[in-house]
């Protein structure tokens, strides 16, 4: 097993002008740590995760959610939830850093489409917003425009799971397989699902049998 290069790095230090330095050490945690929530809980609160662009991950600790559909609280908690499933889930991906850095980002539009409507939160089109903002949080450091697309377009279908297995009018099949892979958003959008309190596994399992199912059924 590949372990983590152990460095004596004071987080709390760091400034501006070490932001590659703080991407690296994100990198390599989210790449290979077996819980890389540990490490993101550990730096939540330095005061470089509040400068751009890492205050589109310190948003997520401020987002609500609905206690009906997100039992475990903010997106923060739940997006830790599902990185840690992710690490479990990588060996299955077809490139473990897209997939990694996807699950990371892939809630960071809910903080600008959160809203109460009828008394609900909700964070309707926060996906394709989260694309964008994806887009803008990576472009800072990382000049390969293929990763990023592939990441920025997980992001914006991870949603489809749902809009396809009970067949909402948001779901689209054909530009969704244009876009990306079909398995790889289902990867995603089960770690996803699982990133929840006491998330009923088999059931999850059988939306993305579902979900694969529809979408190889699909005729364009």
């Amino acid at each position: 097993m590949q372990l983590l290069k152990q460095k004596k790095i004071n987080y709390n230090l760091l400034d501006d002008d070490n932001k590659e330095i703080f991407l690296y050490e994100i990198n390599n945690h989210l790449l290979m740590g077996e819980k890389p929530s540990e490490f993101f809980e550990n730096i939540v609160d330095v005061p470089l995760m509040q400068k751009h662009p890492f205050h589109m991950l310190y948003n997520l600790t401020k987002a609500e959610q609905s206690p009906v559909h997100h039992p475990e609280g903010n997106v923060w908690n739940h997006t830790m939830l599902v990185i840690d499933n992710a690490a479990k889930e990588k060996h299955k991906s077809k490139n473990q850093k897209v997939f990694m850095w996807a699950a990371l980002l892939h809630d960071i539009g809910k903080p600008d489409t959160t809203k109460i409507r009828k008394g609900k939160i909700t964070s309707y089109d926060h996906e394709r917003v989260g694309a964008v903002l994806a887009h803008e949080f990576l472009s800072e450091f990382i000049t390969d425009e293929l990763f990023i697309k592939n990441v920025t377009a997980l992001i914006r279908w991870h949603m489809q799971i749902l809009h396809v297995v009970k067949v909402m009018p948001f779901a689209d099949i054909k530009a969704m397989k244009k876009e990306t892979d079909i398995h790889e958003v289902a990867l995603l959008g089960y770690c996803d699902r699982m990133g929840r309190k006491d998330p009923d596994a088999d059931k999850e399992k059988q939306n993305i049998d579902m979900f694969i199912k529809k979408c190889r059924e699909f005729e364009e």
